[in-house]
């Protein structure tokens, strides 16, 4: 099977390179003293009870488009109302059809933290994203190399960003551990292969629970019954929720349950 991660890497190298012709350091840095800025790591430690990451996306590689008629605002909106802690917001162009300017626009409307969920490979992409209003980065260790994964979270700790390191397997899990400022995100989807497990968030937490920093299961949460099951069996009480969300009848009610699995 292709190696999905590895197409969008590759196509992100060609992106970056346009971009940064365009957009100068200090041109970048000019709009980040015009934005409001959220502890995201901090929300979510400070929430006693089920923190949701609730992520707006238009489509992405293993479901396609998601939503026809695309509005961010609203699914913001329909999220901040529903209980969501923070937001996750696609800003890759190709595969998911994101855009760098909606994390602008919901922060322009609402007073809540946003991750750039995007695949970043190189330091400059922390000041780019935080320009648009980010306040937390994603750094996906099978995506870059352990130096360039250094750079990036150097990078966001001196931006005062937050940082969420994904992790996929029990060797990739093992490399976050160092990381000892950031989240940890366990993706229970194989981005190499798109394949779904939430078990993997059981098997992985073995590795990093004793981590100090908030822990979150990624993807492939369908409904409260899979949420209360890793709950149940690790304790995780953060859950980044996409295209369950974004494809279901009712997301507030499935939110609003969701949030209740630990009562």
């Amino acid at each position: 099977m292709t190696n999905v991660l590895e197409k969008i890497i590759n196509d992100k190298k060609d992106s970056l390179s346009l971009i940064k012709k365009r957009k100068t350091l200090e041109s970048l840095n000019r709009n980040i003293q015009e934005l409001k800025f959220y502890d995201f790591k901090e929300a979510i430690k400070n929430n006693s009870g089920v923190s949701l990451i609730s992520e707006i996306k238009k489509a992405s590689p293993s479901a396609g488009v998601l939503v026809n008629d695309f509005n961010h605002i609203e699914i913001a909106k329909m999220y901040i109302d529903s209980g969501a802690t923070c937001l996750s917001v696609l800003t890759e162009e190709k595969y998911f059809l994101g855009k760098l300017e909606y994390m602008q626009d919901i922060k322009k409307t609402f007073k809540i933290p946003i991750l750039a969920k995007d695949f970043f490979i190189d330091p400059y992409q922390v000041m780019l994203s935080k320009s648009y209003g980010c306040d937390c980065i994603l750094i996906i260790i099978a995506a870059v190399s352990e130096k360039q994964a250094d750079e990036i979270y150097s990078e966001a700790l001196k931006h005062n960003l937050s940082v969420i390191i994904e992790v996929h397997d029990k060797k990739e899990a093992e490399k976050a551990l160092k990381y000892e400022r950031a989240l940890i995100g366990i993706n229970n989807r194989n981005l190499k292969t798109l394949e779904v497990s939430i078990n993997n968030t059981l098997s992985i937490f073995e590795i990093v629970k004793s981590h100090k920093e908030p822990l979150i299961s990624e993807s492939g949460i369908q409904n409260e019954n899979d949420a209360k099951f890793i709950f149940n069996n690790t304790g995780i009480k953060n859950f980044l929720i996409g295209e369950s969300l974004l494809k279901s009848d009712n997301p507030s009610g499935f939110m609003r349950r969701l949030i209740q699995i630990t009562q």
